[in-house]
């Protein structure tokens, strides 16, 4: 972060608290350890050491969130940006919408078109079971079930 941008963004983060107990990270070094975070897309525990304890920049990230920090420094970067002519409203805008997925709907359902297609083209596998089992009575208690099969005829 450069020196103008932190200039700019220094006075719309909360203040330094006391050094009273074990001193505090610099919120500057913290803030650039996020923007690390975020540009690289490294979980936390990938945080170079320069930046300090991972846990440290993570549990003052999530803080900084719950105390709606975030989003007061984005209001007020985009009123000053906005004051000084920087945004065109027709250009610049955030997608705030969210579509949420089944928690299930990770993976194709199982036997689905490819393994129909799959078992198209095969011939039936022949089990050594199948011939001397061909007289005895069926293993299933269904007899519906019992006569249909996956496997093609």
């Amino acid at each position: 972060m450069t020196d103008e941008q932190w200039a700019r963004l220094k006075p719309l983060l909360p203040p330094q608290k006391p050094k009273t107990g074990r001193p505090a990270k610099d919120h500057r070094t913290v803030v650039n350890a996020i923007l690390w975070i975020d540009r690289t897309g490294a979980p936390w525990r990938d945080l170079p050491p320069e930046y300090g304890p991972w846990r440290s920049v993570a549990t003052r990230f999530y803080r900084w969130v719950k105390a709606g920090v975030w989003d007061r420094v984005l209001g007020e970067l985009q009123h000053q940006a906005d004051a000084q002519g920087g945004l065109d409203w027709k250009l610049h805008h955030a997608d705030g919408s969210v579509i949420r997925a089944h928690q299930h709907a990770a993976g194709a359902k199982k036997g689905g078109a490819t393994a129909t297609r799959r078992r198209r083209g095969r011939e039936k596998i022949r089990r050594p079971s199948d011939e001397a089992g061909a007289g005895s009575r069926p293993r299933s208690t269904s007899a519906s079930k019992a006569e249909e099969s996956p496997w093609p005829s």
